[in-house]
Formats: C-alpha cells, structure tokens, sequence
C-alpha cells in the first residue's frame, strides 16, 4: 500500500537546494526520474516542476533503507529525508543546476506507485501529438512543457501588475451573455428555467467592457476567457485567453504608448530581452504594398514592387489585361535565386501562388549578358530595361511577377516572400521586432450578401477625416484600428471605439442592420450610449499566441495546459460527449437523429 506524508514536511523544492544548504538536513519530494542500482549504491534523480537533483541510498549506512529503494521505479512518488552533500569532484555533473549535490537518505517513503508511463517523460521525445494530449498529464511532467505554463504565468502576473500600476481595475464580465451573431459562431448554452432561450459563451467581452466605460470605470483589463465556434483551421483553439483593456479619454496615440509599455516589461521581466520603443507603424495600405500582409515579418526584406506603370500597355496580355481591369503588376527580387534555383525549383514557386489564387507566375531570371524568360518577348527592351532598374536587378537574381486583383496579388506575392526567406535561410529566430499595422479599412464587401460588412467589428470609429466619405464611399474609410504584429504574427489588435449614438446607429445601417435589428441585437448598448458616454478605445492581445512566440514553439497547444484538437475535441476526457436523457428533458431538447 501507498505510504503517506505522515507530518513529513517539504523543506525545499528539488532545484531549491544551494550551497548554503550543504551539511543540513533537507525534506524532497517529487517524482522518480531515473534510478541507477550499483549493488551497494542505488542512485535515484528526484524531479518535481523545479528541476532534478540526485538522491542515494547507501547499503552500507542501511541495509533496509536500501531494500526499500530497490522497489522504486520510474515516476513512482518519494519523499525522502536526508542530508545536502557536496558530490565528489569526479561525480559533479555540470549539465544539471543541482549536479555539485545530493541526498544522502536516511527516511524513504513511497507515496505513490505507478504504472510503466505511455510516453518518455523526457524534452526531447518524438511521440505522436494526439498520445501526447491523451496522456496530457504525463506530457506536462516535461520540463519542456512545465517552462512554458511558468512562463505563461509569469506574464499574466506582469500583465496584472503593470496595469495595476497604470490605473486599470481588473473587473470579470459573464460568460453566460446575450448571443450577438456577427462574425464568428457562438457556443450556446440552452436555459433550464427559459425553455426555447440560449445564453452565448462570449467570443470576446468586447460590449461588456464598453459598458464599463459608459459606468465610469475608465480603465479597465481582464484575463478573459473567450470562445469561437470556429470552422476547423491546424492551430485555433474553441476556447482561448485574451488579456482585454479598455480606456476612456483616450486617442489612438494613448492606447498604443500604454500597450507598448506593457509589451517593453513582459519581454524584460520574463525573457530578459531588450525591447526598443517605440515600435515601427506602418498604415494597413503601405504593409500591403511592401509586404502583401497586414501582418508582415519584417526580419529580412524582400519588399514588393509595383511595376504596373511600367506594364500597363505591354504586349504581355496577362499584365496590359489585369491592369486594364482595375488590378496591378508586382514583382519580387528573389536575390540570387536566378542562380541557385533550377528550373523545377522555379516552377514549384509558380505552383505555390497558384494556392492563393494567383493564375501563375511570371519570371525573369537575370544571367549574365543575358535574361532568361518566357516573356521578355512580349515586352519591349525600354520596359525590361525599365523593370529591371526598378527591382534592382543583378546577375543571379529571379524576378518573379505576378498580375491580378490586388488582393490576388498582395496574398499570393506576400506569401511567396515568406516561402522564398524560408528557403534562403533569410529569417533570423533570434530577432523580436515589432510593430503597429493602423488605419484598418473600415468596411469590406461581401459579395455573397453583397453589402458592406465590418472589417474590425461594428463598434470601430472611422477616421474623422473620413466621415463625410461614409454616404460617397465606403470602401475608402478607413478606420480607428490598430493590430500589434511580432515577426509576422499577430499578437493583439484594437480600436478607437463610436461614442456617439447617432453615428453607431449609422455605421449598423450601412452594414445592412435595420434599426429593429439593431435594437434586437445590441439595444442594451445603444441605450446605455444615451446617458453619456465618454470617447474610449481599447485592445486585446492574445495570450496563447504571444506565450507560444516567447517560448518560440510552433503550436498554441504547447502553452496551453489542456488544449482541443482541430475538431474542438479534448483527447483526454472525451469531450464533448453524450448526456444522458434527462438533462437533455430538463434543457427542453430533443436530439434529432
């Protein structure tokens, strides 16, 4: 039978040991890592979430302590008394922080047996992900896994702390709210004591935390919880955490100074990395036109080039077409790859654009004294020569071109970019560069529903300047809207919000909101707006992406204790699952099959 603590007390923590510590008396518990049996002398390493250190049991000091330890095995659970003491020189192991020390045991007790564990619980394994969150809390014993819950925490604690000190009051919204379908789906839940009425789980607490700032709470932040019923995608989760802010009083200079102080802190604090401030803005129209992103990695260049001037009555139908159409020309200088990449390499990356929509893709690859292509017949020697300038072409490069719709154009040549610095070796891991995308379009068309819909969310504030273009033309506003991007990857993202109930009402209008539907939807909001509302914009970042960036991992689901697999489903407990009859009486639902 399992042994139990019994008034044994844990003095330190396995990693906690120090110099200071030798020659005394010390209480550890923890897990049976690894156990080495020498005859006389058993060797166990001890791990708890701190780290490994060495414990011994000697023959020769008790013969039926040393018994006792030849029943141990791996992840079996001990505490053990004993004395701190220096290892011998020729035993000190510099890999381990605890390597000039053990244990030598006097006291042994088993707290706990365990069965041969499905998955090594070693850094370095090559286990099949879904075995890994089946077994989610043997993977968590990892000290890989371990360090980045550690350093989740610790940014949530600097999050509290550094908004503290600016003023904010950390204040929960509900989880169960009113279900406002516009954007992604909500989870619902069905109401026992309101038979046919649902709550929705928050997709974020967006209204709530306008409330706030209508209730005199100017400054507000929340670690919060948030929910999407989201279509598969590799690396989103149904269930997510945003560390959420709002403030009242405020222009978008303000929101984005205090976030980025936020941002210098987390990174000093719990990476011990440098941040310089303030960051690089960029407007949403010229990260387009540099980088085909709204979240471009600026750790190496590649920059697009706009050579529709140049093009725009050349022979070469496929450019003169799309621009006549209303679209553009645009090229990308991959340095060298003219000499580097053969044929088929070149071909693959035309196939590549072909992924996002692109027809193809046109290329040039510069030589020596002479162009390789299959258009520079088509065009006449003053716009190759022109194009070539323009890009900056030298001997070796590949110019590579590709003509449609903007969108076409900017998502295909943006992702070719990336594609061509992964195959360079062009993207340094060891960069943290940052910077702000603003001035969002306020509206883009859905051509399925063909009205205007919002970009950001229906609360966004245009830009004043702006404003009168909101009966001329839609698609030129921009809005108030500002995302915060760390090597090509969005970390957070928000807006200065509509204070004013006359052009909120407007804003739901245009995108194809009749004043009862709005009513319907957000009446609480708008009439909380008549009694004095005060200017205000806020943020959210996303905790679980910015924590998988720090700890520099490819997956959300390794910063997040126990996450869901692509299909919303948790491996370890088998949800979501049946519930039996009665509930489901009890909720007024009939399953249909």
């Amino acid at each position: 039978m399992a042994e139990n603590l019994a008034g044994m007390k844990r003095t330190h923590r396995c990693a906690e040991v120090t110099q200071n510590d030798v020659g005394q008396e010390v209480v550890v518990m923890g897990w049976a890592h690894k156990r080495r049996d020498l005859g006389g002398v058993i060797f166990v390493d001890l791990r708890d979430r701190t780290g490994l250190l060495q414990i011994v049991f000697r023959n020769e000091l008790d013969s039926a302590l040393h018994s006792k330890a030849e029943q141990i095995r791996s992840e079996y659970v001990l505490a053990v008394r004993g004395t701190l003491v220096n290892r011998s020189e020729d035993t000190i192991n510099p890999n381990l922080p605890t390597g000039k020390w053990e244990v030598i045991v006097r006291e042994l007790r088993i707290l706990s047996r365990a069965a041969t564990p499905p998955i090594q619980i070693e850094d370095d394994i090559d286990t099949n992900e879904a075995v890994r969150l089946k077994y989610r809390y043997l993977d968590l014993r990892r000290s890989a896994m371990q360090a980045n819950l550690i350093l989740r925490h610790r940014v949530a604690k600097i999050a509290r702390d550094y908004y503290d000190e600016n003023g904010f009051l950390e204040i929960e919204t509900p989880i169960l709210m009113k279900s406002t379908p516009e954007g992604a789906r909500d989870y619902l839940v069905p109401s026992r004591v309101h038979p046919g009425k649902f709550f929705a789980l928050p997709q974020s607490p967006q209204l709530f935390k306008q409330i706030l700032m209508v209730s005199g709470f100017d400054r507000y932040m929340q670690i919060a919880k948030c929910f999407r019923d989201e279509d598969l995608r590799a690396d989103r989760q149904p269930e997510f955490t945003q560390i959420d802010l709002e403030m009242s009083f405020v222009e978008v200079d303000d929101v984005i100074t205090i976030n980025e102080g936020f941002i210098k802190r987390c990174f000093k604090e719990a990476m011990g990395i440098e941040v310089q401030t303030p960051f690089p803005r960029l407007t949403y129209r010229e990260a387009m036109e540099r980088f085909g992103s709204d979240k471009p990695d600026t750790r190496f260049g590649l920059e697009l080039i706009d050579i529709s001037d140049i093009v725009k009555n050349s022979g070469f139908k496929v450019f003169s077409d799309a621009i006549a159409k209303g679209g553009s020309v645009r090229a990308l200088n991959a340095k060298g790859c003219g000499a580097k990449f053969a044929r088929r390499e070149i071909d693959a990356l035309g196939e590549y654009t072909k992924t996002y929509k692109a027809k193809g893709m046109a290329w040039i690859a510069v030589e020596e004294n002479n162009l390789k292509s299959a258009i520079t017949k088509y065009l006449s020697e003053e716009e190759t020569k022109q194009i070539l300038e323009r890009t900056g072409a030298e001997t070796g490069d590949l110019i590579c071109f590709v003509a449609d719709t903007d969108d076409i154009v900017f998502d295909a040549l943006g992702h070719l970019r990336l594609e061509v610095a992964r195959k360079l070796g062009l993207i340094d891991d060891s960069k943290v560069n940052f910077l702000w995308v603003t001035e969002f379009p306020m509206f883009e068309y859905d051509a399925e529903e063909k009205r205007w819909v919002a970009k950001h969310h229906p609360f966004t504030s245009p830009m004043d300047e702006d404003i009168p273009l909101l009966d001329t033309n839609p698609g030129k506003v921009r809005a108030k809207a500002y995302d915060i991007v760390l090597n090509g990857v969005e970390l957070g993202g928000g807006s200065i919000r509509i204070h004013d109930q006359e052009l909120q009402s407007k804003i739901f209008s245009m995108i194809g909101f009749s004043e009862e539907e709005a009513r319907e939807r957000f009446g609480f909001l708008l009439e909380a707006f008549k009694y004095g509302t005060p200017p205000h914009g806020g943020m959210a970042f996303g905790l679980d992406r910015m924590i998988m960036l720090m700890a520099k991992r490819d997956s959300i689901r390794d910063v997040i204790a126990f996450p869901k697999v692509q299909n919303a489903s948790c491996l370890m407990t088998g949800a979501p699952d049946k519930v039996e009859i009665k509930q489901l009486k009890e909720l007024h639902i009939a399953i249909r099959e």
